[in-house]
């Protein structure tokens, strides 16, 4: 599987988002839609976004009983989306039942990958918060075998993990790593991060990049650039 930067377009707005999308006119990039653009404009900005021209990770991380799942799965795989995923903590017989809905009746499906721990996420915090007490990194490569023995094509992990979670799960086991930063970058409230070239340099398969692109005063610019240290 080839390397991809996916550019996070956690816009507010279908203006905001399409004006952005908008200065690319040579490649058209991978886009990741989360939750503040899905909430506020609805299936309808996937479509769109879609029609041009652009692959779509749509970032929902849902998280609930199997059976739901199932269904809310089914429901997004109709939106021709690249791929999709949802929490690992959701337990094993929830993302066998997620991958289930997912499949299409000919058999096709976008990936599916599941969410280990956020990167906003560190030791002190998950011991406090949800008082899990082993080490972060015992925790992502649990989930992560989880996620594979549930059948899962990978999971989103920190660029720190990816090179582990290969090793536990193989290396056709999909990497999605955000907290991807330039060297010379603000790394805002991500705590576990890395630059593109050393997340490429320890094994992760996709980047997911936001605001160094989405906020930089040429995000084409930025954008080529992230693919250069990342792809080559």
């Amino acid at each position: 599987m080839g390397k991809d930067v996916i550019i996070a377009c956690d816009f507010a707005s279908k203006e905001q988002v399409l004006t952005f999308l908008d200065k690319f006119t040579g490649k058209k990039p991978f886009v990741k839609i989360g939750m503040e653009l899905f909430y506020a404009e609805g299936p309808e900005i996937v479509r769109e976004i879609k029609a041009r021209g652009h692959k779509i990770f749509l970032d929902l991380k849902l998280h609930d009983i199997p059976n739901t799942v199932k269904k809310s799965m089914a429901v997004l795989s109709r939106l021709d989306v690249d791929m999709t995923n949802l929490h690992a903590a959701g337990t094993v017989n929830m993302m066998t039942a997620a991958l289930e809905g997912l499949t299409r009746e000919d058999g096709t499906r976008p990936i599916l990958i599941a969410v280990t721990q956020l990167t906003s996420t560190d030791q002190e915090t998950m011991e406090n918060d949800l008082l899990i007490n082993k080490p972060i990194d015992e925790v992502v490569m649990h989930y992560a075998a989880n996620a594979a023995k549930a059948g899962l094509d990978g999971v989103v992990c920190s660029p720190l993990e990816a090179g582990k979670v290969h090793d536990r799960c193989g290396k056709n086991f999909v990497t999605v790593t955000p907290g991807v930063r330039f060297a010379d970058g603000d790394v805002g409230d991500q705590k576990r991060v890395m630059t593109p070239a050393a997340a490429k340099e320890i094994g992760s398969d996709y980047i997911v990049v936001g605001r160094p692109i989405t906020a930089a005063e040429d995000p084409v610019a930025a954008y080529t650039r992230c693919c250069e240290e990342f792809i080559g």
